[in-house]
């Protein structure tokens, strides 16, 4: 008897979780809020363009960006202050969105579209053919709102976890 309402218990709790609506956390529009450019300008991202620009990084990105850092050089990540230190400064959406389109080195001097996807090498990396400009505005959106969100740990590498 007991073993037959375990099992109810476990049926229903199983079927609840099928049928009820999924409970994700929304975020607020402080968070979603992110430099558009140098100029100072903000824009707020719409639910829907995190939401893409989160699948589109995970898809594209993060074979090399998980959590923010950078796999082949761990001393420059996606965090805030690596981002501002960059020359050109690369901590809005129009300055990564043509650092997407035309990467160059932290120090702005040298091309490095051969060695990292880009809209430019998008022959030799087939992952960047088919984004378009509002792609490329959506992973920027999601690479400025994770420090909101994930704290020190995004960008952070070994250090934070």
């Amino acid at each position: 008897m007991i073993r037959m309402c375990l099992w109810l218990l476990v049926g229903v709790w199983l079927w609840w979780g099928w049928l009820a609506p999924a409970w994700a956390v929304q975020l607020d529009a402080a968070t979603r809020t992110v430099p558009l450019n140098d100029k100072g300008d903000m824009v707020t991202l719409s639910l829907q363009e995190v939401q893409r620009g989160k699948r589109l990084f995970n898809a594209k990105c993060a074979t090399c960006h998980a959590g923010g850092i950078t796999k082949t050089n761990p001393a420059v990540g996606l965090d805030p202050e690596s981002l501002a230190l960059a020359t050109p400064p690369r901590n809005n959406i129009e300055a990564l969105v043509d650092y997407m389109k035309n990467p160059t080195s932290y120090d702005g001097l040298t091309s490095i579209a051969e060695i990292h996807p880009s809209i430019a090498s998008a022959d030799i990396y087939p992952k960047m053919r088919d984004l378009t400009e509002d792609d490329l505005y959506a992973i920027a959106g999601h690479i400025l709102i994770q420090p909101k969100i994930r704290g020190v740990q995004w960008g952070g590498g070994k250090v934070h976890y």
